[in-house]
């Protein structure tokens, strides 16, 4: 009797455990989570090593659409290679803020924002607004609610109509959100190699029947820049230009997704504000190659950012201390801008690395590779991106001795049967040299494996 109800009290601690676990299973490093599934959910004779112990709690990998991932890269597997290292190139918003970006953060001066008495807000808003050229400003949390924000003031009535490309961020990762929570149809034009539209198609889906009832009403047409699915291409100036000028006859306005518009700028070797006198509004990303942990600025004319803070308001952005997470913002913009090429020369160095590997197992465009994004592609039909990846992100078998240490490189499998690397500030030239070792080492292996199965 005692034994048995001993078991019911142990079998009620593991299950009040394993809900607890569900619930704050985020909140976990790789290690915790190893030691928490051993201790806690699965008290076997034989511990779990630490990938088991993941996949105790999550399950079976599950897919990513945003990267087309096959499952989240693994932890370093404990009682693997006493020496790994981490290159994590799955994105640039994975990087996080330096020592001075954290006491900027610290001795920031702050007020309510949503009363517009935050100084530290107050001057990053001035600060973006005069590098990109506009009249005004608006600090916003996150690049998704600053481009709906902007499509929402620019297309005022429930109905209106938005032109964006068919492989742009807004119109795929964005959750349909302009017309989830604004209303506003979308319409897409073809998405060129360079990020780019055909003018002759981009103008042939402005509407000219309006108050026919029949059709939507064009507002807005949406660029992107850089551009992310087409590995980080920079738009043009011409391009940009005969936008507006299209615009302009049709009088539709012009919004710019800007989350990387500063690597274009660095690329093309003028100040934002060439490229973004083109446009009527940019949302401008602080969280990704500039470093900052929270933030995007959204800048247009002075209206403008009056309609757009009531709409920040309405979705919930209106922060009131912000001036902590703008402090980090103004050192994103007055410091970070300059090492953006260093980002530019490490994904070009490995783009040439993969096109110079033996066996030759790589495709790539070397004059797509423009900034510090790079999408490759696989010339062997065996070797499948996911496959690959997978393996860049694993210690392989003699990998450390062939190496002199564990290397995990973390990447995801893209569109077109492509994959995706992105290069920032958290990534250094050794850094990058590091994962050219690993990449050869992995080609090296496949050959062999391949030998071995014919």
């Amino acid at each position: 009797m005692i034994t048995s109800e001993r078991s019911k009290v142990r079998y009620k601690s593991h299950k009040h455990c394993y809900k607890s676990s569900i619930m704050s299973l985020k909140t976990f490093s790789c290690r915790a989570l190893f030691k928490f599934v051993n201790h806690c959910l699965v008290p076997l004779s034989k511990p779990l090593s630490a990938r088991d112990a993941v996949a105790v709690v999550i399950g079976p990998s599950s897919a990513r659409g945003y990267y087309n991932n096959t499952g989240k890269p693994r932890c370093p597997v404990s009682g693997g290679a006493a020496h790994v290292r981490v290159v994590d190139l799955r994105s640039d918003t994975v990087t996080k803020p330096g020592s001075a970006m954290r006491q900027a953060m610290a001795e920031a001066e702050v007020g309510d924002d949503v009363m517009s008495e935050d100084p530290s807000v107050n001057e990053l808003q001035k600060i973006a607004a005069d590098m990109f050229g506009m009249e005004a400003a608006l600090f916003v949390p996150s690049g998704t609610m600053s481009n709906l924000i902007a499509v929402m003031v620019h297309c005022r009535e429930r109905g209106d109509e938005m032109i964006v490309g068919d492989l742009s961020h807004l119109h795929i990762y964005e959750q349909g959100g302009s017309a989830q929570l604004a209303g506003v149809h979308a319409t897409i034009v073809t998405t060129l190699t360079d990020g780019s539209f055909d003018l002759e198609q981009l103008e042939s889906k402005i509407r000219h029947g309006y108050p026919d009832p029949h059709y939507p009403r064009s507002r807005l047409i949406c660029v992107e820049n850089t551009h992310n699915i087409q590995g980080g291409r920079v738009l043009p100036l011409t391009f940009l230009q005969e936008v507006r000028a299209l615009a302009d006859r049709y009088g539709l306005s012009v919004h710019m997704d800007g989350a990387r518009v500063m690597n274009a700028a660095v690329a093309q070797g003028v100040p934002p504000s060439n490229i973004l006198q083109h446009t009527h509004t940019v949302s401008v990303c602080l969280s990704k190659g500039l470093g900052a942990p929270v933030g995007t600025m959204l800048a247009g004319p002075q209206d403008f950012i009056s309609r757009a803070v009531r709409c920040r308001k309405a979705l919930g952005g209106g922060m009131r201390q912000a001036g902590i997470l703008a402090a980090a913002g103004k050192l994103s913009l007055l410091k970070m801008v300059g090492r953006l090429e260093e980002d530019h020369h490490n994904a070009k160095t490995f783009a040439q690395a993969l096109l110079d590997c033996d066996p030759p197992l790589f495709a790539v465009d070397m004059a797509a590779v423009e900034t510090n994004i790079l999408r490759f592609r696989l010339q062997e039909t065996s070797l499948s991106p996911s496959e690959f990846c997978a393996r860049m992100s694993e210690v392989g078998e003699g990998e450390e001795a062939a190496l002199g240490q564990g290397i995990q490189v973390l990447m995801y499998p893209h569109f077109e049967n492509s994959v995706r690397a992105v290069w920032h500030l958290g990534i250094s030239p050794e850094d990058t040299q590091l994962a050219i070792q690993k990449m050869q080492f992995v080609a090296s292996q496949f050959l062999k494996d391949k030998v071995r199965a014919q």
